[in-house]
């Protein structure tokens, strides 16, 4: 049964952060659902909300409150009402939604992969001793410090944008963008290299798109499964429930990557100490459906290995 579709005299609403890669991934939105129903562009709006973590530039994301700060806005406005829909990058999300939210909609996924930026260096293995790195990553700057521990690093907050022009600022001599960002913003050349899971674990959800939606609109509900991409659901359902076992947060160094084995998963994950003096890593296999339950049997297991006081 087909829903009532959108109209330019009744437009669906789409909220959205007002950086270019906010922006494109909204655009993307209306692009699938344009497809998916035949619909014209003038049957959505785009609307643009600031939100916390994007006016304050100067200071960490620990400082001011982690992840939410990149959404408690945008949500806000949905259970408003104000808007339809919430396009969201996953690995800005809390793995907890507020109460009357839905996050079951994932675009297809992109490159998962850490980009590699640089002036002086076309690897991370190249650039100098004591280089200047900059990142707000606690994932990254963790991971750095138990690979490099000689850099020095620096906070590195804003859009692809500002951290390009740091760059050519000389504030460091180099940083780390996701693959996804770049390569969306036809911007992939601007990375000297793309680093391998193997050696840098992404963050959980890393590459992929989330549209939230109101519990209970079976409108919007219907609209957003036609172009729910299932195996980006699956893997991002596994590598969630992996963090939230964890209670992870911008607080709480984490990695991890599912990846779909034919009707199998294979999920990996990371732990490490801020200060990158310890890591514990492991994976496990199992079936597709059992994601969640293998995602939280890991972060278990990974738990149990570093102990009480692991994070300091």
């Amino acid at each position: 049964m087909t829903p009532d579709l959108p109209t330019p005299a009744s437009p669906l609403k789409i909220g959205t952060r007002g950086s270019p890669l906010a922006l494109w991934q909204a655009h993307e939105t209306r692009r699938s659902l344009m497809a998916a129903f035949g619909l014209e562009e003038a049957a959505f709006q785009i609307v643009v909300i600031k939100v916390t973590g994007d006016q304050i530039q100067d200071k960490s994301l620990k400082e001011i409150g982690g992840k939410g700060l990149f959404t408690r806005e945008i949500e806000e406005a949905l259970l408003a009402g104000s808007i339809d829909i919430a396009v969201h990058s996953m690995k800005d999300m809390p793995t907890q939604q507020p109460e009357g939210l839905v996050l079951d909609c994932y675009l297809p996924r992109a490159d998962v992969r850490d980009g590699f930026v640089s002036p002086v260096a076309l690897r991370l293995a190249d650039l100098p001793q004591g280089a200047v790195v900059g990142s707000s990553s606690l994932r990254r700057r963790a991971q750095l410090r138990h690979r490099r521990p000689d850099l020095a690093l620096v906070e590195f907050r804003g859009n692809v944008q500002t951290r390009m022009r740091k760059l050519e600022e000389g504030v460091a001599q180099a940083t780390f963008l996701a693959m996804a960002g770049l390569t969306r913003l036809g911007m992939a050349h601007v990375a000297q290299s793309a680093i391998e899971p193997a050696e840098m674990l992404p963050a959980v959800a890393q590459g992929a798109i989330g549209v939230e939606r109101r519990a209970g609109d079976g409108r919007i509900h219907a609209m957003l499964n036609a172009i729910h991409d299932r195996e980006t659901g699956l893997r991002v359902d596994a590598e969630r429930a992996f963090l939230a076992r964890l209670d992870g947060s911008c607080e709480t160094p984490i990695a991890g990557l599912a990846v779909l084995e034919g009707a199998n998963l294979w999920l990996r994950g990371e732990l490490l100490r801020p200060d990158g003096s310890a890591v514990v890593a492991g994976d496990i296999r199992g079936p597709v459906a059992d994601g969640p339950d293998l995602g939280r049997d890991l972060a278990a297991r990974l738990l149990a290995e570093a102990g009480p006081g692991f994070f300091g």
